[in-house]
C-alpha cells in the first residue's frame, strides 16, 4: 500500500489537473480524483486527463464515487463513500483486478467493507476538515487506535481528515498503513520538500513500531 495518498482539489488559481500534476511531480505516487459536484462530462474529461498525468509519472489513479468512469478511463481503481454504493457494487463495475476502497468511520464500517471485498479502507475523519461536507463524527488519535485494536481482520487502513505532518508518528503507531491528505499538499509552498519529509517520517515511524 502506498503510504501517502493525495485527494485532488481545485483552487482559485489551479485546476484539479494542475494540482494532480504538481503532486505527481513532487513525488506523490497515489492520486484520488475527487470532484463531488462535477457533472459527468466534466468528470469524465478530467479523469481522462488525470490518467494521462498519472501514467506519465507512474502514479496510481483512483476515481472517487464513480466506478463507471474509473472503468471507462482504465484508472487503477475507485473509492466509495459511506453514503455511496457498496464496495461490492463498485467491484462488479470495475472488475476483479482493480483497486476498490471504501470510507469508514466505525469498526462496523470496516468489517462491512471487508465482507464486500475492499482492498483498503479510508478511516476518519482524524480531525475536522473543511474539504468534506456532511462530516462523520471526529475520531481523533484515540478513536483510530481503539478501532484498529478491535479489528479482527487484516486490511490496509488509511487515516484521513485534517492530518498535519506532526500527526504522522502518532498515527502510524496505531497500526495504519497510510494517510490521505488534500489541502496539506495543495497549499504546500514546496510540495517536493513536504512529501520528502512525510516519507522520511513514515519510514522512521514504521521502523520504530516494528
Amino acid at each position: 500500500m502506498i503510504p501517502i495518498q493525495y485527494i485532488s482539489q481545485q483552487t482559485n488559481t489551479c485546476s484539479h489537473i494542475d494540482n494532480i500534476r504538481m503532486a505527481c511531480a513532487a513525488g506523490c505516487q497515489w492520486i484520488q480524483l475527487r470532484m463531488k459536484n462535477a457533472d459527468i462530462p466534466t468528470l469524465t474529461a478530467t479523469a481522462t486527463l488525470a490518467k494521462e498525468v498519472c501514467d506519465a509519472y507512474g502514479a496510481t489513479l483512483i476515481i472517487n464515487d464513480h466506478p463507471d468512469i474509473a472503468a471507462m478511463v482504465d484508472a487503477h481503481g475507485t473509492h466509495v463513500g459511506k453514503e455511496d454504493m457498496t464496495v461490492a457494487a463498485a467491484r462488479r463495475i470495475v472488475g476483479p483486478h482493480k483497486i476498490v476502497g471504501g470510507t469508514a468511520n466505525t469498526l462496523e464500517d470496516i468489517l462491512r467493507h471487508v465482507a464486500d471485498g475492499a482492498d483498503y479502507v479510508g478511516l476518519g475523519p482524524y480531525r475536522f476538515t473543511t474539504t468534506k461536507q456532511n462530516l462523520s463524527p471526529i475520531l481523533g488519535l484515540e478513536g483510530i487506535r481503539r478501532i484498529l485494536s478491535q479489528l479482527p481482520v487484516r486490511i490496509p487502513v488509511i487515516a484521513i481528515g485534517g492530518i498535519m505532518p506532526e500527526d504522522v508518528p502518532d498515527l502510524f503507531s496505531t497500526g495504519i498503513q497510510g494517510i490521505a491528505v488534500s489541502g496539506l499538499i495543495t497549499h504546500a509552498p514546496d510540495k517536493r520538500q513536504l512529501l520528502s519529509t512525510l516519507y522520511q517520517t513514515i519510514t522512521h515511524a514504521g521502523t520504530s513500531n516494528s
